[in-house]
């Protein structure tokens, strides 16, 4: 199997981490996940559809009349990946893995939960084992892609955002992170389009919504770009993303009591969200 060379920490937690880099002079401002305090999103997207105890109850009587079944483990390891239990998943995914070494989607789920807890290395690793085995298989180059776009590796990244979308991948995922590194070269048009694509793969995420806004800020589009951050807000009011996204555009029009109110509910949310508590500081909190 292959490996790569350690990629660098974002942070301290290895989880997502939101970027805001606009200003009251409409510098650009980009989004990249949930907050912090919620477990990540992309759960959700492996393999299984609850993570609750019954479930991992029922996943273990199968394992216990199948104990030599990868999928069984493979499976109870994506359950345990939901419910929070990290160390519990990765010793499911490691177990399937050795019952079967080509198992590319237990690699690609161990990755998740490596970068989840901060271990970049693993991730990469096993993105690039999953890689191996099955060089079409689209979330493994989604996932990488991502670790990639972390570490500050933007051209690697938006290929392996590219390669899975000519897969036909639909994942809503590689559309809005290449929508982000699209931002980031202020190709907004681009930009706007694949966000548009995540948005009809996904249409209860906030994620792509607040990228769209952000991209319609830089487009002097802030009736636009308010309908987008506002619906976004519709479909999570916990986002402490969309809060600051929408107190920037209320900072912008010079709403400054409307402002203040929305970044402190974005530091209800998320006491550590650095562009909220700038924003804040910026217009007197």
């Amino acid at each position: 199997m292959t490996s790569v060379t350690k990629l660098p920490t974002i942070n301290g937690s290895g989880k997502p981490r939101l970027i805001l880099l606009a200003s009251l002079l409409g510098t650009l401002t980009v989004s990249a996940c949930t907050s912090s305090t919620s477990i990540p999103s992309e759960i959700a997207r492996i393999e299984t559809e609850q993570g609750s105890a019954e479930n991992i109850g029922s996943l273990t009587a199968v394992i216990r009349s199948n104990p030599n079944d990868p999928v069984a483990y493979n499976v109870r390891g994506s359950a345990f990946g939901k419910s929070g239990s990290y160390n519990d998943a990765l010793r499911d995914f490691d177990k399937a893995i050795q019952l079967n070494p080509r198992y590319f989607e237990a690699y690609a789920n161990r990755a998740l939960i490596h970068r989840i807890k901060g271990d970049l290395a693993a991730a990469a690793t096993d993105y690039n084992n999953a890689l191996q085995i099955n060089p079409r298989y689209d979330k493994a180059y989604v996932g990488r892609g991502e670790l990639y776009r972390r570490a500050g590796r933007t051209n690697e990244a938006f290929n392996d955002f590219q390669k899975a979308i000519q897969l036909d991948t639909t994942d809503p995922r590689a559309y809005h992170r290449r929508g982000l590194i699209y931002q980031s070269r202020k190709q907004h048009d681009f930009a706007l389009d694949d966000f548009a694509t995540a948005i009809s793969l996904a249409p209860n995420s906030p994620e792509p919504y607040n990228g769209r806004a952000i991209s319609y800020i830089a487009l002097g589009q802030i009736d636009n770009a308010f309908d987008a951050v506002n619906f976004a807000i519709s479909l999570d009011d916990k986002n402490a993303e969309s809060w600051a996204n929408q107190a920037l555009l209320w900072e912008q029009k010079g709403e400054i009591d409307k402002a203040r109110k929305s970044y402190r509910r974005a530091l209800q949310l998320n006491a550590n969200f650095e562009p909220a508590r700038n924003g804040l500081n910026r217009i007197g909190g």
